[in-house]
């Protein structure tokens, strides 16, 4: 790979990447992963040292990710650490950078990568499409029909399967059990419970209101499925200004204008878990990673789990997960696909996904993980109806379209049929490249 190409997609990261939290897959705040993951504002980043390895002889690898919790940062750095010391050959390290992007790009810039990377599923196509990513060669994914389909496609191209997911997050809907009980509620399952429900429960004239929802496209997205429409059309083609997006984006944005949801910074809160975890709102759309967050800064709320309610189409949630990447240009590719089996073989990521965090991508350890966590059930069963959060190169800014347009319409500033028709030009333009 020459520094040209490197140049080229160090440019085009700057320009796409929002790295808004960490864990499998981006979790969005007001845009994705990430990230299936933990928002940046539940967690401050830390700045710990990479994961110490011996000294001597053996070749150091360099794993690169970004920064979560202090908790998910030292697993990952234990999991390493068991890596290290399974063999001789090879030393790795995980450098947590509560600043990813630019750590990337620098790294990709200067033509020296690490050995391994994080690559959310939104990102893969811009990597695929500057061909900087390592094929790898026979046998160094293990047992690859053991991730789950729509996890393993994520990150498969032309026949190839280019880097194994590390683990994933879901949507669904997360509720506070006293709110709902004393205003003599169950979770809804439909959108019209989930509207007349959040009625109820709302009383502005305390500050409470129903729901908190950002004006945030991974979570409308879901509500675009629920309502039959979708981003891409079968041949590939741009195809979100449908009356089926009218009728989401409509139902989306009327939550937020008829005062039964809130943006999380209309109650004082930095993202929607915040808001939940306040009680200023009894419910949101939230991914697993909410739960470690409440469990360290509100352990007092009672909550529930339930799946998003269903659309006028029926279910649908969000699947945001992670791949470890192998650079193509790496200067150590047969340590490189050593260390990521050693993190996502059934071993390796028993032990990282028992921590809660997020959930394992291998269908054999399903059982396991739900004994460990009844709880969180609920998430691992979206995997069977979840639309990976992926579209095509270049595609943050659809994205970022479609969070403004929510964003415009709240405020009276614009109309569905505008917004869809703006996003509908902008995706093109994109296919068009």
């Amino acid at each position: 790979m020459n520094k040209q190409v490197w140049y080229v997609l160090a440019a085009l990261l700057v320009a796409s990447f929002v790295i808004t939290a960490c864990s499998g897959g981006t979790a969005p705040t007001s845009a994705p992963p990430t990230t299936a993951s933990q928002p940046t504002t539940a967690t401050q980043p830390t700045t710990a040292a990479a994961t110490s390895a011996p000294s001597g002889s053996a070749t150091k690898l360099q794993l690169l990710g970004w920064s979560s919790s202090d908790a998910e940062n030292d697993l990952l750095k234990s999991i390493v650490s068991q890596f290290n010391q399974s063999q001789t050959q090879y030393t790795a390290s995980f450098d947590p950078s509560p600043n990813y992007d630019q750590a990337l790009q620098t790294a990709l810039a200067g033509g020296a990568p690490p050995d391994v990377f994080y690559i959310d599923s939104l990102k893969f196509p811009d990597m695929l499409k500057n061909n900087v990513l390592a094929t790898p060669p026979a046998g160094a994914i293990q047992e690859p029909d053991d991730f789950y389909p729509s996890l393993r496609e994520a990150f498969t191209a032309n026949g190839t399967f280019y880097c194994p997911p590390k683990d994933f997050s879901t949507l669904a809907l997360i509720y506070n059990k006293k709110m709902l009980d004393a205003a003599g509620v169950k979770p809804p399952t439909n959108w019209e419970e989930l509207n007349t429900t959040a009625q109820k429960l709302t009383d502005s004239s305390k500050g409470v209101y129903g729901l908190s929802l950002p004006a945030d496209a991974a979570r409308w997205v879901a509500f675009l499925y629920q309502a039959g429409g979708t981003v891409l059309g079968k041949d590939g083609k741009m195809n979100i200004n449908t009356p089926e997006a009218k009728t989401a984006l409509d139902y989306y944005t009327g939550l937020l204008a008829d005062g039964v949801a809130v943006t999380p910074d209309k109650v004082d809160s930095g993202w929607p878990g915040e808001a939940f975890g306040k009680e200023k709102v009894a419910m949101v759309v939230e991914g697993n990673w909410i739960v470690p967050f409440l469990g360290k800064d509100f352990p007092g709320v009672e909550y529930g789990v339930a799946e998003l309610p269903a659309g006028p189409k029926g279910k649908a949630t969000m699947a945001f997960t992670v791949c470890y990447g192998v650079p193509k240009n790496g200067k150590n590719l047969d340590g490189s696909w050593q260390f990521v089996n050693a993190l996502t073989n059934k071993e390796g990521m028993k032990a990282w996904t028992d921590l809660g965090l997020a959930m394992p991508t291998r269908k054999s350890l399903r059982e396991g993980w739900v004994q460990k966590f009844p709880n969180l059930k609920v998430f691992l069963d979206g995997a069977d109806y979840a639309h990976p959060w992926q579209f095509g190169p270049g595609f943050t800014v659809v994205t970022d379209a479609i969070n403004k347009g929510i964003q415009e319409i709240v405020a009276g500033q614009s109309t569905s049929d505008a917004v869809l028709q703006t996003v509908q030009k902008a995706g093109e333009d994109v296919l068009a490249q």
